[in-house]
């Protein structure tokens, strides 16, 4: 796509079994706090593409905990400060939510040229950090998907 981004990316929450969720502030946009995310590369598999950016913003292997595809996914219209990004008349991404657990709490390393910095939150307040309506809607989900696999 000559270099342009595909409108098409992932969205990894990763979170612990207390229910706190790691979020990243964008270095492109202080302030913005989100989960993972990133488009797709070339033909990659979906999954593939969300262990990548994991590893990318992370540092974490997702392969090492329990990764799950929520089997949902979100169109919505790419922030107009971010469609350069992307070949001339995009105007929509689409967005696969998968998840992460972890145990507990784990030292993350950033991608500064992504990342300014981390932090863990308890599910609620990270719902009301995230700057994205989709982000915020997977993070809502948590307690349902968490309550349900225990079952």
């Amino acid at each position: 796509m000559n270099g342009k981004k595909q409108p098409v990316s992932v969205l990894v929450v990763i979170y612990t079994s207390d229910l706190d969720v790691l979020l990243l502030e964008r270095a492109d946009h202080p302030d913005y706090w989100q989960s993972v995310t990133g488009s797709r590369e070339g033909d990659e598999a979906l999954r593939d593409t969300a262990i990548r950016e994991v590893r990318e913003e992370t540092g974490l292997d997702a392969n090492q905990y329990e990764f799950t595809h929520w089997q949902l996914q979100n169109t919505y219209e790419i922030y107009s400060h971010w469609r350069y990004r992307y070949a001339e008349g995009v105007t929509q991404n689409t967005e696969h939510v998968f998840g992460l657990q972890l145990p507990a709490r784990v030292a993350i390393t950033i991608s500064p040229r992504e990342h300014l910095n981390f932090q863990w939150l308890p599910w609620q307040e990270a719902a009301e950090k995230v700057f994205s309506p989709s982000n915020r809607a997977a993070i809502l989900q948590l307690t349902q998907r968490v309550i349900r696999k225990m079952q």
